[in-house]
């Protein structure tokens, strides 16, 4: 596939320059983060977040310049081929911290449910497109898509990992109800769920059933369970309105704050930089979620539209649970921050949704009325 040089002409600037911003942000975060490891002479991880980066930079090239059509033709692939790397994380996965969620392709740990959020809301799309009807969708509509969302919903439950599997769970309520769904059958799904949670809660492991009610009784095991959330609300308090500085957060550099560099690292962020260096933060994310949402609207196609609409529900929905979760308000469940945790695999697949992004946008010129 040709491409077409006067594309570049309509190229994204604004939306590569506000996702560059966030990750020079997360790489100067995560340099606080492990400050006082890397005197120690430990591997410093700013470093290898700046290789996943360069890497993300490539693959986002790569989501741009191939025609999107061209993606939503063959979403189905793309989620099968994906679906079938969660099945071989169960089988051949790396295990770590009690999880297998990992493959070792060629040197690199690869976290193939990652890369699923993409798959689903291409697939999603693709059904969503090639079922479209003038009246709202209803429960009888949305059994198809909802198969297609809980094979990988189970997949991911099963390594375990509650956190994605939610991300997949709301990316697919989130989809529909952009596309159209009756209020009887949204009413229902709720009240579908609603009945559904007991026996959730016996799927859950011993670890994920405590997070739960650690949310609601921080205090009930402080050196335990309670422990991440209870030094977070510390951290986020102690930065006052300016924050105590670069390099300066006492919850960072005494290493108070678990999990600082992957689920926590908002908390890092306001205690250096305050509640004024947060609030910039947010409405940066809130920038970026607008100008997604600008595309979506300016698209030419129905395809262009719900995978834009799909990416920015995924950035949406992991910063508004991130957030919640350091702050104190939702449950930890170990969802990172878009393009500031540390993780190789997220970075990648969140910078490809970028590029498929800037290749909406920019094609939305050269398509036909």
């Amino acid at each position: 596939m040709k491409f077409d040089r006067r594309l570049l002409f309509h190229f994204d600037w604004t939306l590569l320059g506000m996702v560059l911003g966030l990750c020079l942000i997360g790489l100067v975060n995560i340099y606080s983060t492990g400050f006082s490891a890397a005197e120690t002479g430990a591997d410093p991880l700013y470093l290898k977040q700046a290789k996943w980066i360069l890497l993300g930079l490539i693959s986002m090239t790569v989501a741009f310049s191939v025609d999107y059509r061209f993606v939503h033709r063959y979403a189905y692939w793309i989620y099968g081929i994906s679906v079938l790397a969660l099945v071989a994380v169960l089988v051949l996965g790396y295990e770590s911290r009690g999880s297998q969620r990992w493959l070792s392709l060629w040197g690199f740990r690869l976290q193939p449910s990652e890369f699923m959020k993409l798959a689903v809301i291409v697939a999603l799309t693709k059904y969503f497109d090639d079922h479209r009807v003038s009246a709202p969708f209803g429960l009888r509509d949305l059994r198809m898509p909802f198969i297609l969302i809980l094979v990988p919903f189970l997949l991911i439950l099963k390594q375990p990992d509650l956190g994605t599997a939610l991300i997949i769970a709301l990316l697919f309520a989130s989809m529909a109800v952009c596309v159209g769904v009756r209020w009887s059958a949204f009413l229902s799904a709720f009240a579908s769920g609603l009945l559904l949670i007991p026996v959730m809660w016996y799927f859950l492991k011993d670890y994920q059933r405590e997070r739960i009610m650690t949310f609601f009784s921080p205090e009930r095991d402080p050196l335990g369970s309670g422990y991440h959330i209870i030094q977070s609300i510390i951290a986020v308090g102690s930065g006052g309105f300016l924050g105590k500085g670069f390099l300066k957060g006492s919850q960072t550099q005494l290493k108070f704050l678990p999990e600082q560099q992957t689920d926590f690292v908002f908390s890092v962020f306001a205690e250096e930089w305050g509640f004024l260096g947060g609030l910039v933060l947010i409405v940066l994310f809130l920038s970026l979620i607008l100008w997604g949402l600008k595309i979506a609207l300016h698209s030419r196609d129905f395809p262009g539209m719900m995978i834009t609409y799909g990416i920015i529900l995924l950035i949406f929905w992991e910063v508004f649970i991130n957030i919640g979760m350091v702050l104190g308000v939702l449950p930890v469940v170990g969802i990172p921050l878009p393009f500031l945790s540390y993780g190789g695999s997220s970075i990648v697949m969140l910078m490809t949704g970028v590029g498929l992004m800037m290749n909406v946008s920019m094609r939305r010129f050269a398509l036909q009325p």
